[in-house]
């Protein structure tokens, strides 16, 4: 048997499971993670960005697009997905699909990695047993901030291409080196904001959670065992907190895709790409843009795409998940059994 765990290393303990049930934003190390949940993790999210990669596609380009509601290509997200269909081009809903997911499967271990650094150094720095809630989301902030430097140059090709013309999206190489080096950075500095994300996100969801078990807390003798939300309690109060944190952040989510994105003047051009002038380029010039020609309401444009593809995408992790968690237990115990009638014939032999 091995030590008595606290009551409070308990409910940290079972807090942390409620919020992956909830939402998988960043994967936290664990020391007893099974083997079920952690080679698969890069796999599942790549199957997640697959089968949402169109919607993902159409909501990129909607983002992009900056103008009056006069001069608008798109006026909403069908508008995309018919330009691909009329011109036969749905095929080039996935342009960047192969970028998009080399992305995440390297951000998922870079951030796994750093993560485990982080961690290993702040507990040999402070001398501390474990890692509080704080200490734990500053954590994985500077661990999502070295995976938003190591992948940039991923993300804003994935950008480029998807708001290229359909059909004429280019490679990854040539997508990277068509411009200079510092352009393959573009929008950095808010991936960097957006690391912030999780800590909202995880406020809020800590905040509802108290409230949803208020009354149960109250009620709990000091003995017993921590209360814990139910998996769909848990996923819809994870979409609710999550929602907001993306609210929060959208304008800068959408002043980023707008930096990132493909120059429409480049489709023209058959291919001799003309780097827009750095001014362009800047999160006040972007502000400016919008502030012009949408107003307000433009900061928030696409934002329910944003948030369905967020919500979908969570609930396909858990889904995929819980599949994969499953088959590599039944695969294991399938060895095992095998393992074990041959130790068996072995001996009788």
């Amino acid at each position: 048997m091995g030590p008595a765990r606290t009551k409070d290393e308990e409910s940290g303990r079972r807090v942390d499971l409620d919020g992956e049930k909830a939402f998988h934003v960043f994967q936290i190390p664990r020391k007893r993670q099974s083997i079920g949940l952690v080679f698969p993790v890069p796999t599942k999210r790549n199957e997640s960005t697959t089968l949402l990669y169109p919607l993902d596609t159409c909501k990129t380009r909607y983002q992009a697009e900056v103008g009056a509601h006069g001069r608008r290509k798109y006026r909403n997200l069908s508008d995309v997905l018919w330009e691909a269909i009329s011109n036969r081009q749905v095929l080039s809903l996935y342009q960047g699909l192969g970028t998009k997911n080399l992305q995440s499967f390297i951000a998922q271990f870079v951030y796994f990695y750093g993560y485990s650094y982080f961690k290993r150094l702040y507990l040999k720095k402070s001398g501390a047993i474990k890692i509080g809630t704080k200490a734990n989301l500053l954590l994985a902030a500077a661990a999502g901030a070295c995976t938003a430097i190591v992948t940039q140059p991923l993300d804003t090709a994935a950008s480029r291409m998807q708001t290229t013309s359909f059909g004429k999206s280019k490679g990854l190489w040539k997508t990277l080196t068509e411009g200079t080096w510092s352009d393959a950075f573009d929008g950095l500095g808010i991936s960097l904001l957006l690391t912030s994300n999780p800590a909202i996100q995880y406020t809020v969801f800590d905040q509802l959670k108290q409230r949803h078990l208020g009354e149960k807390l109250d009620k709990r003798d000091k003995g017993s065992s921590p209360e814990a939300l139910s998996a769909f309690s848990a996923f819809l109060v994870g979409a609710i907190s999550k929602s907001v944190a993306t609210f929060l952040t959208y304008p800068a989510i959408r002043c980023k895709v707008m930096i990132q994105a493909a120059d429409p003047d480049d489709d023209d051009d058959g291919g001799a790409s003309k780097p827009r002038p750095k001014s362009q380029k800047t999160l006040p010039a972007v502000f400016l843009a919008i502030w012009k020609s949408e107003g307000i309401s433009g900061f928030f444009k696409g934002l329910q795409a944003q948030i369905l593809k967020t919500v979908l995408s969570s609930a396909l992790l858990l889904m995929i998940k819980e599949k994969i968690t499953k088959t590599t237990w039944v695969l294991i115990l399938a060895i095992r059994k095998y393992l074990l009638l041959t130790r068996g014939r072995l001996k009788s032999a």
